[in-house]
């Protein structure tokens, strides 16, 4: 797959070098940005990587003008998944609901930008090639951690408390957290949702307005420096509107 437009690019990474593209800015974000690390981090040559990566896709956002990766979104379906021996993100969540529910499943990870794209067009040209991926598998429900930078609960209470109760995932579509960090910190009538949505990071957000829904705890990841919550969104239910800004790259410059 490959879409395009006159300044940016989106294609799946098909080589080692677009593979190294992509572990390098996921370095310069995750790593000397946010401070995390993991077993397989390679410092000396600036690639975060683990070992799901050789059985993932990996969506590569190029700006043309500067011919440099951007952008980057990790996915794996379910038979690549499979193959791995798990999703990645099972490790902190019991994704037993959604794996037994029978539908197509395709875990999202590792999203970055380049911090000078972030705010930007730049996120939309990404999310308009997951689009087209998640049309060309016939996927039906989409998933993955998505992180609070830190992993002090403490400020983040009313982000979580503001998930927990207006957004937990149906039942049968719920994971839990394993290692489990309660998010229902303050009673609803508590939260400062002002407060509460500053405090939630963009791509948070962003899965909210389509029609996203949380898991069963957050999961502390001292590792990555990261408080987590596990997102998921159900195609099914996005409306017209939702739609419309999933798929609004699409279109644009």
């Amino acid at each position: 797959m490959s879409t395009q437009s006159p300044q940016f690019q989106v294609t799946l990474a098909r080589t080692d070098d677009d593979l190294r593209a992509a572990q390098a800015l996921r370095y310069a974000v995750f790593v000397r940005e946010l401070g995390g690390s993991g077993e397989m981090v390679d410092h000396q040559a600036g690639l975060e990587r683990d070992r799901f990566d050789p059985y993932c896709d990996h969506l590569l956002l190029r700006d043309l003008k500067r011919a440099e990766v951007v952008g980057v979104y990790r996915v794996l379906r379910s038979d690549q998944a499979a193959q791995a021996g798990q999703f990645y993100s099972a490790d902190e969540y019991d994704l037993a609901a959604l794996v037994q529910s029978g539908r197509k499943l395709l875990e999202l990870g590792r999203s970055c930008l380049h911090p000078e794209y972030r705010g930007g067009m730049a996120m939309f040209h990404l999310w308009s090639a997951l689009a087209e991926y998640v049309a060309a598998h016939d996927i039906e429900v989409l998933f993955g951690v998505a992180s609070f930078h830190g992993t002090d609960v403490g400020p983040l209470s009313d982000a979580l408390s503001m998930l927990h109760h207006n957004h937990l995932a149906p039942e049968e579509l719920r994971p839990v957290a394993k290692t489990y960090q309660a998010m229902d910190l303050m009673p609803k009538e508590a939260v400062d949702r002002r407060k509460a949505m500053l405090d939630t990071p963009a791509l948070i957000k962003a899965y909210l307005r389509l029609g996203g829904v949380v898991g069963d705890g957050a999961y502390v990841d001292h590792a990555f420096n990261t408080t987590d919550v596990c997102l998921v969104l159900d195609t099914a239910k996005m409306n017209e509107r939702q739609r419309r800004i999933y798929e609004g790259g699409r279109n644009s410059a």
